[in-house]
Order: C-alpha cells, then sequence, then structure tokens
C-alpha cells in the first residue's frame, strides 16, 4: 500500500494518488498529478490510457460509469452509459428471429458513452486541455503496450472469428494470423490517428480549453467519428447469434445524446455513508447488501474467515440481486426508496437461513409483484472459475477497468470504463476501434424496467463506489467483474469499515456468487453456487458445502482486480492499494 503525508498540502512534493487495473494508466494519472492537474484532470489521462493498454477490457467505444467529489460533500455521478440507438427495440430485434440481444456484434452496440464523457467532465470539471492529457494514450498507442498474456489469450480465443468474419479486426489485432505473443509489443497507430484527429478539432475550435474540449466533442458526435460509425454499421457482419446483421446505430443517435450529471443513490452503514450511480445500472445492490448485513449486526464486527460469514454475505447478495433482476432498469418506475427502506430491509433479512437456499427470490417493495425476465439460458449450467471469461464468439461474460484519484486538495474520482472490448464487435478501418455490445444486459420482453427500448439506458454492471464520514468523501474504490463488482466491492468495504487498511483489505481471501442470471450473454446461472479462492481453507469449504453450497475452489488468487484511494483529513494523509491479482494493479502516490 502506498501513504503519502498531506498535513501541509502546500508543500513541494505531495500531489496526490491513482490506483487503476494498469500500471501505465497509473503512471499517466501520476504525471499529471505531479505537473500541477487535479484528480479529474489525472483521471481523464489514466482513462485514455487504459482504452490502450487493456483493449480487451475496454475501449473508446465503450462505456462508464463515474463518481466525482470535491473535498466535502457528495460526489456527483456522471453517467457515461450511452442509451439503445432510436432504432433499437425488442420488436425489430425479435423480427430478426432473435430470442436474445446478440453478446457480440453490431446489433448489441448502445451509443458509445466513455470518450465523449472523459472530454466532457475534463471540461465541465478539470483544469488541463486536451493536449495536456491525450497524448498519454497517443504515445501508447502509436509505440505500442507491452502483450499481457490475458491480452494474447482473448485475442487467441477469437483468432477464428477474425479471420473468417471480422477482418478489420485481424487486420489491428493478429500477428500473420495468429494472437500476437505474450510480451510482445502490440501497436495502433490508426487508434492513435483518431485520437490526434481529435486533438486537431480542438485546437481548430478556438484558442480556450472550454472552446477546444467542445470541439473534440463535436468530432465525436457530429464529425468523423460519428460519419465512420453510420458507415461501418450499416454492414451486415457476423454476431453471436450465428447470422450476419447491419446494426441499427447511425450517426444521428451519437448527435442527440450527450452524457449528463446525476445524484447519487446512498445509504447508511455504521458511521459510513456509501454513494453508487442510481438504479439505471446495478450500483444500488450493494446498497441493499449493506442495508441488510447492518440489519443483522455487522458493522463493528471484523468479518472473520468462518463459513459462517460467507455463508451470510452470499445469502445476502442473492436477495439483492433477485431484486436488481426484478426491479433495476433505466425507468421512473424503480422502487429504490422502497427497497432501501427500513421495512422492506427486515423483510428481506427474514428471509437469510441457516442453509444456502437455491431458489431466485425477489421481493415485493412497496407491495409490488415482482416479475423477472425469462432469460432461455438461466437455467444452464455453467462452472465459473473466477475472472470472467471470453468464448471463441466473441462474448465476454463482463469485464473492465478502473482508476480512482484523490488530489492534494481533497478531490477524487472513481470511474469503471467498460465496453468495446476488441472481441465485442468488429474493428472500425478508419478509426481503429470497436462498438461496445451493453445492449446484451437488455431483455426482449416487453414491460420490464430492463426491457430493450429506445432512448433507454442498458441496465449496466459498471459500478464505481465511494464511502464518505463526516460528509467528506473518504474512500474511492471499485473492481473489474460484470456481476462479481459489488460482491467484491462489498467484501472489501465490510473489512475496511471493520479496521482493515486498504491493501490488507484487497490482499484477503474473496469469494462470490454465480446464483443469479448473468448480465452477460447467454444470460446463464449457477442456482447454489459459490466461487472461493482456496486460501479460504478446506475446513471452511468443506463447510460450506456441507450448508448446501456448490463450491467451486478457483485458485490461490484469482478473484478480483480491487482498486482504492483514501483520504484521512485527521491524520494527514493519503493512501492507495493496488489489486496483486493479474499482476497488472498499480498504485501510486507522492
Amino acid at each position: 500500500m502506498v501513504r503519502v503525508w498531506t498535513t501541509r498540502p502546500e508543500l513541494w512534493g505531495t500531489f496526490g494518488m491513482v490506483s487503476s487495473t494498469h500500471h501505465l494508466a497509473t503512471a499517466a494519472g501520476m504525471s499529471v498529478l505531479e505537473h500541477g492537474g487535479t484528480a479529474v484532470d489525472a483521471a481523464v489521462a489514466a482513462g485514455f490510457a487504459l482504452q490502450v493498454a487493456e483493449p480487451h477490457l475496454n475501449g473508446p467505444g465503450g462505456d462508464m460509469s463515474l463518481l466525482f467529489a470535491g473535498p466535502d460533500g457528495l460526489p456527483t455521478v456522471l453517467c457515461a452509459q450511452g442509451p439503445a440507438p432510436a432504432a433499437a427495440s425488442a420488436a425489430h430485434y425479435r423480427s430478426l428471429g432473435l430470442d436474445l440481444v446478440p453478446g457480440a456484434g453490431l446489433l448489441a452496440a448502445a451509443i458509445p458513452g466513455s470518450t465523449v464523457s472523459w472530454l466532457t467532465l475534463l471540461r465541465d470539471h478539470g483544469t488541463f486541455a486536451l493536449s495536456d492529457v491525450l497524448p498519454y494514450a497517443i504515445h501508447l498507442a502509436e509505440g505500442g503496450v507491452p502483450v499481457l498474456p490475458t491480452i494474447s489469450a482473448a485475442i487467441g480465443g477469437v483468432r477464428e472469428l477474425f479471420t473468417e468474419h471480422w477482418p478489420t479486426s485481424a487486420a489491428v489485432y493478429l500477428d500473420g494470423g495468429a494472437a500476437p505473443a505474450a510480451r510482445s509489443v502490440l501497436r495502433n497507430p490508426v487508434l492513435a490517428r483518431t485520437y490526434r484527429r481529435l486533438l486537431a478539432a480542438a485546437e481548430a475550435a478556438g484558442p480556450r480549453r472550454e472552446q477546444q474540449l467542445d470541439g473534440a466533442i463535436r468530432a465525436w458526435t457530429e464529425g468523423f467519428v460519428a460519419e465512420a460509425v453510420d458507415a461501418f454499421a450499416r454492414q451486415e457482419l457476423m454476431d453471436s447469434s450465428g447470422t450476419p446483421h447491419a446494426g441499427v446505430i447511425t450517426g444521428a443517435d451519437l448527435a442527440g445524446w450527450r452524457p449528463g450529471y446525476e445524484a447519487p443513490a446512498t445509504a447508511r452503514f455504521g458511521d459510513w455513508t456509501v454513494a453508487k450511480t442510481p438504479a439505471w445500472g446495478q450500483g444500488p445492490v450493494l446498497l441493499q447488501q449493506l442495508r441488510m448485513l447492518e440489519r443483522l449486526g455487522l458493522p463493528g464486527a471484523v468479518p472473520d474467515g468462518s463459513a459462517a460469514f460467507v455463508h451470510t454475505v452470499t445469502e445476502v447478495a442473492k436477495l439483492a440481486f433477485a431484486d436488481r433482476d426484478a426491479w433495476y432498469g433505466d425507468s421512473a418506475d424503480v422502487p429504490l426508496a422502497d427497497l432501501l427502506s427500513d421495512d422492506y430491509t427486515a423483510q428481506r433479512v427474514a428471509l437469510v437461513g441457516e442453509r444456502a437456499d437455491g431458489d431466485l427470490r425477489p421481493g415485493s417493495p412497496g407491495g409490488r409483484t415482482p416479475r423477472l425476465p425469462d432469460f432461455p439460458g438461466a437455467a444452464v449450467r455453467f462452472a465459473g472459475s473466477g475472472e470472467p471469461t471470453i468464448a471463441r464468439s466473441g462474448v465476454v461474460r463482463g469485464d473492465t477497468c478502473h482508476v480512482d484519484v484523490v488530489d492534494r486538495w481533497g478531490n477524487t474520482v472513481a470511474a469503471m470504463p467498460s465496453g468495446g472490448w476488441l472481441q465485442s464487435s468488429p474493428v472500425i478501418p478508419e478509426l481503429g476501434f470497436p462498438l461496445g455490445s451493453r445492449l446484451q444486459m437488455t431483455t426482449l420482453e416487453v414491460g420490464l424496467p430492463a426491457t430493450l427500448t429506445p432512448g433507454r439506458r442498458p441496465r449496466t454492471t459498471l459500478s464505481p463506489s465511494m464511502a464518505l464520514r463526516d460528509g467528506r468523501v473518504e474512500i474511492a474504490f471499485g473492481t473489474p467483474g460484470g456481476d462479481q463488482q459489488d460482491q467484491w466491492q462489498l467484501v472489501f468495504f465490510l473489512r475496511v469499515a471493520a479496521g482493515l487498511n486498504l491493501q490488507e483489505a484487497i490482499d484477503a481471501p474473496m469469494f462470490h456468487s454465480t446464483h443469479m442470471p448473468s448480465s452477460f450473454h447467454p444470460r446463464t446461472a449457477t442456482p447454489l453456487e459459490v466461487v472461493a479462492e482456496d486460501r479460504w481453507g478446506s475446513e471452511v469449504l468443506d463447510t460450506l458445502e456441507d450448508l448446501g453450497h456448490r463450491v467451486i475452489r478457483s485458485g490461490p488468487w484469482t478473484l478480483g482486480r480491487m482498486c482504492a484511494v483514501r483520504r484521512d483529513p485527521e491524520a494527514g494523509l493519503l493512501h492507495a492499494a493496488a489489486d496483486p491479482r493479474g499482476s497488472q494493479g498499480y498504485a501510486a502516490g507522492r
């Protein structure tokens, strides 16, 4: 864990802390802080660097959820989750013979939100110009990034798809028809050219910083990027349904949408207030779990390494995620106040038994009748083994990136960029990146909060977190992992709230449930399954099996890629920590 003193932040040498899922992004963010930038400036530089350094986990055509806060007060949510295009209706997809939105390909593309949101955040709340933060990503795209074993494996898993059906992706990511070898160098000069065109558009828009960022936003939403997306999406290309389809996204969709700011959803836990995105995403599922665990008396108790702890948290997670699947979505009808109420929490806690429950049990907040989507693959057994995986078809069960930053003044950012993975959709040859596949998180059933509807946001899994005490953000944290994000983050936060430091909370053994239907195509579920690192020990894992859980032992260091930063005003300290799992996360500060 990295720690720096900030009792006198005016002193030379104190700049802030960065934690991200890749050391190159952390280095970019730290460089901006060292040159006088704020947490927002640093997060934007790190976010663009992640698009290049982890192309199998996020990209310029993806999406994002983000929280940012000043030295005092509640954070603000920046929703960078683009909605469904104007022509993306459930009726249209069913007319194509589909019963699920494909998990990869052009039909799965929501309006890309990540890049335009980084530009918007920098314009509205940053201090640096685009020319100060984008060169880090340009350098990485032109000069190349080291090919991680995970990148090589990801490309290898879709090599035949690229060679047979997505030649524009093969041109960028294959080396002589093969996946690039681990520890080789991956370059993307076309993406670097796209970034340079954004810079040129910015500089042509005027001398002021805000004018320049508006110019870059127009180039993305109405200029060369929107034009290339529109032309490419008219082609019929193979997707994970096994049939080629053209996309429905158009340049007009990009021109007609902008990211927006909103208040967070919050809940108390002991002397903490935890802030999440609203229920258009899965963020409040963490709040529901905390409310139930508080009802069970957990605040103040150190989470131990017992089977009882794992069992209780797992049973609470099942209840909260069942509510997510029944009630969450981009709809004014989501009963979030009832879901977080004392009476409803008490009803839900009463269902936590001494043995594992095998049902999916959404509740009835405010007396409403729950309805779950009927996913055709939800009863299919899938042997989960930790981090989400990639199928040969390009379908991803969900992975992403994360970056947290706190600066010398106490400004804080927690960002979860994702989507637009190299395996999500064919590369647009003029731009050097693919579109995302977030629409796979919608359903084609009519009348549900998560029904595919033009203009509605898919119920994303992207879920950054902030925790406040005494009216100030103290901790920003998050992890990749799709449906696991708000399970791993929960266990991390319980440990920190009980007194562990950030690194201790990250390093301790992790677990999660795959009982609920996956948010990713083909929406499979594995009832009663608990995936746990074997560092829990045979006695704990055997006891869980005796309680009715189906335990998958995943290896000693396999679950989670947590990042976190912390500001402790009373002690005059800044802290940062990163997960050793995956060997790429990195925390730095000075």
